[in-house]
Parts: C-alpha cells; sequence; structure tokens
C-alpha cells in the first residue's frame, strides 16, 4: 500500500486535483487515490477531514498533510528529487516556477469562463478581450518554451514536469471549448491530450454519476 494518499475532487470538471494527479502518473511516484465528490450534501464536512481548507487536492503523507496544487508539487520534487520534477538547469528551472506560478495566480478570466469538463466538447460560451487576452498568453508562454526545449523532448521544457501539469488543465479547456493555437502551441494541446495518464484521468470521469449543471451548458 503506497503512502502517499492523494484526495481529489471530480474528475470531470476539478483542474486543481488534476494536476498533482497527472505529475504523480507521470513521475510513477505510487499513491492511493480518494476521489470525493464536491457535490454531495455533507462534501465540505467530508473534504475538512482531510484538507483545513475543505477543498481538494489535498496530499496525505503518513502524518504530514500537504494543500494546494502547487505546494503538493514542491512538496513532491523536494521529496523525490532525483526524478527532477523541476528542469535540472537552474535557469531553465527558475523559468518553469515562473510560468507555474503566473498559471497558479493567474488567468481567471479563462478559468471562470471555460471551466474545465473534460467528458464534453461544448461550443465556445463567452468571448471577451480578456479572455482572448489569456488565450494569447497561454499560447505564448507554449511557443517559447517549446522553441527552446524542442530538442530535448515533446513537452514544455523536454521532459514531462511540473510547468506541464500546471497547465494540463488549460489544454483539456482549450479541447473542451473547440479553441485551436498556431505552431508550437497547438502541437503541445494535442500532446497533453493524447497523454496515456490524461486519458486515464477522463475515463476515471466518464464512470462518474455526478454532474454540475453550471459546466454543462
Amino acid at each position: 500500500m503506497p503512502n502517499l494518499v492523494l484526495v481529489i475532487g471530480n474528475k470531470a470538471y476539478s483542474s486543481w486535483s488534476l494536476r498533482p494527479w497527472l505529475l504523480m502518473k507521470q513521475a510513477g511516484i505510487p499513491f492511493e487515490e480518494l476521489r470525493l465528490s464536491l457535490y454531495g450534501k455533507d462534501a465540505r464536512q467530508a473534504l475538512l477531514t482531510y484538507s483545513p481548507t475543505g477543498r481538494v487536492p489535498a496530499l496525505k503523507d503518513g502524518a504530514v498533510t500537504i494543500w494546494d496544487s502547487l505546494a503538493i508539487c514542491e512538496y513532491l520534487a523536494e521529496k523525490y528529487s532525483g526524478m527532477h520534477l523541476w528542469p535540472a538547469d537552474v535557469a531553465a528551472r527558475a523559468h518553469a516556477r515562473s510560468i507555474s506560478a503566473e498559471m497558479h495566480s493567474g488567468f481567471t478570466t479563462l478559468r471562470s469562463q471555460m471551466p474545465m469538463n473534460v467528458r464534453r466538447t461544448l461550443p465556445r460560451r463567452a468571448k471577451s478581450p480578456e479572455l482572448d487576452a489569456d488565450i494569447a498568453r497561454v499560447e505564448a508562454i507554449w511557443n517559447q518554451c517549446r522553441a527552446l526545449h524542442r530538442a530535448q523532448g515533446p513537452f514544455l521544457f523536454g521532459g514531462f514536469c511540473i510547468a506541464d501539469a500546471m497547465y494540463a488543465p488549460v489544454a483539456s479547456r482549450l479541447h473542451t471549448y473547440g479553441v485551436s493555437l498556431g505552431g508550437a502551441a497547438g502541437e503541445y494541446a494535442a500532446t497533453m491530450q493524447v497523454l496515456p495518464s490524461m486519458q486515464e484521468w477522463i475515463d476515471g470521469a466518464r464512470t462518474e454519476t455526478e454532474v454540475n449543471p453550471q459546466y454543462e451548458t
């Protein structure tokens, strides 16, 4: 039985849960998955059993509890330092951390107007200058990273790292709402969508029975 327990929400909608889950799957880190529905009557009370914020994800490592997606990823990077969950190169690592933090704290319009729903393909529900700016910024980040690291592999910094986990839900959103990106950014989005671990997450989402109408319209 793995020592690590990752508490996640509904796979159909929980973008923050996807990030550490995908990182651990890609890295081959063994863990037990504990999925809690975010929409049941006593959902918050159940979540508070595992996370002091009452939100997902949360990682339990024995007596240690870590919450927040990026904090979990940083903890894993320290615990499994030999796996290089951040790029090994100092400059690349600083770049990866910067764009991961940007994803963590920004892109609020994209998240609110294009909520994650991995089970569906839907027409783009909203258009606004703010949303277009968010999408353009994602495209610029991906194109720049791929231009710098294409020779090292298919991901943002060559090999899969925390930055890819942080942007995976964005690739999913673009697929759901039919948003196409140009150049290397579009290739990267397609690579992320067909990743076997990403497909495993989507398959899990399709077995869920809970529905949030807000994300289905």
